[in-house]
């Protein structure tokens, strides 16, 4: 394939851009260092999306895949590829992330740990004293229904239904992508793996929810249940789903399982109901990583977010020390504090400034930025 970008770096080293399909047929950026015409160097890949900051989207590009073959390794060429990979993506978007970043390698890039990890655990027995406590409410009530949602299993007919949900339930929520209609990053059934399997609650004739469930390998010794992704309309949706993954768990003999979404949502509020535990590590280094690539733009694009958070209070300085750097000078802090895994009160503020830093970076929970920063990045 013809590359987009092809530079000699210096004698025998050449880098190139070239775009190719990736998963899902969707187009990828791979960028390549060559020594000595086509022998292969490294390579990573640059993926484009659309990445929310509270209520606004912006294009944003990730880097994945980052590797150099052995016979080069340990010789500089890694920083090689990541500088002009990252000097490309400046002149397309004005923020870059990493989904996994090695620990202590991508700071010296300008990147900086902006997500923590998170799941609930939630026990079966839990599930199973709420759905025959409803049942017995039903059975009092005579105008309770029951059975108005059932679950079933989903399939790539589903996603476009799942993208509106997915989309819905995140709308405000800083790291997460917002999904495109034609999204499908779902994991193929392979020989050695069952790969994603797919549960979708409906309400007359309609998805009100689905649970994206990782299959363990064959053969594997792990017995526990992971729910990768689950997003509902409300929480009777997520009780049905709750309660669906509850009875597969139990048929595969094991008392509790495992559900990667944060205590905010529909589902986090649901389980902290019916009784979980969640675990939560905040990474001092690598993992979900962010860098700032064009401050001003980026800042320009939001604004209005801003804005919105301190309800059109701050003023024209404070937006324009902003942009200029003598307010929160250090891009690091400035991305971590945009996606709420900072906020104000952690960092030093000059006083005339403070109650407008604290709407703008409160961290999350709050009226104007109901939900915290996302606990993951979307996994597909």
């Amino acid at each position: 394939m013809d590359p987009v970008i092809d530079i000699v770096l210096e004698a025998g080293l050449r880098y190139t851009e070239t775009i190719e399909p990736g998963a899902g047929g969707r187009p990828v950026r791979f960028c390549r260092l060559l020594a000595d015409g086509e022998t292969p160097v490294g390579e990573l890949e640059a993926h484009s999306f659309r990445w929310r900051f509270g209520a606004v989207a912006v294009d944003a590009e990730s880097i994945g895949g980052v590797e150099v073959q052995p016979p080069f390794r340990r010789r500089g060429h890694m920083g090689r590829l990541l500088r002009q990979a990252l000097a490309g993506m400046s002149r397309r978007v004005d923020v870059a992330m990493v989904s996994d970043g090695i620990r202590g390698v991508y700071e010296k890039f300008g990147f900086t740990t902006c997500v923590a990890e998170g799941s609930l655990e939630i026990r079966v027995r839990d599930v199973e004293r709420a759905a025959d406590a409803a049942v017995a409410a039903a059975a009092a009530d005579t105008a309770v229904r029951p059975g108005g949602v059932r679950v079933r299993l989903g399939s790539a007919d589903d996603l476009p239904a799942m993208v509106g949900l997915y989309n819905a339930a995140h709308a405000h929520r800083p790291w997460t992508h917002e999904r495109r209609a034609d999204w499908n990053r779902l994991v193929p059934r392979t020989t050695w793996r069952p790969g994603s399997e797919i549960r979708v609650a409906e309400a007359a004739g309609e998805p009100v929810g689905y649970a994206i469930l990782a299959g363990r390998s064959f053969g594997d010794g792990y017995f526990g249940l992971t729910v990768e992704e689950m997003a509902a309309r409300d929480a009777e949706a997520a009780r049905c789903l709750l309660a669906d993954v509850a009875r597969s768990a139990w048929e595969l003999r094991v008392s509790d399982f495992r559900v990667r979404e944060p205590l905010d949502g529909v589902v986090g509020r649901l389980a902290r109901q019916l009784g979980c535990a969640y675990h939560q590590e905040f990474p001092p280094t690598g993992g979900m990583m962010a860098a700032i690539l064009n401050r001003a733009e980026l800042l320009a694009t939001l604004e209005p977010e801003l804005r919105r958070r301190d309800g059109g209070a701050a003023t024209g300085t404070a937006m324009d020390e902003l942009v200029g750097g003598e307010l929160i000078p250090d891009n690091r802090l400035l991305v971590r504090l945009l996606l709420g895994y900072s906020c104000a009160a952690e960092t030093t503020i000059p006083q005339r400034h403070r109650r407008t830093c604290a709407a703008w970076f409160p961290g999350g929970a709050t009226p104007e930025l109901p939900m915290p920063y996302a606990h993951v990045l979307d996994r597909y």
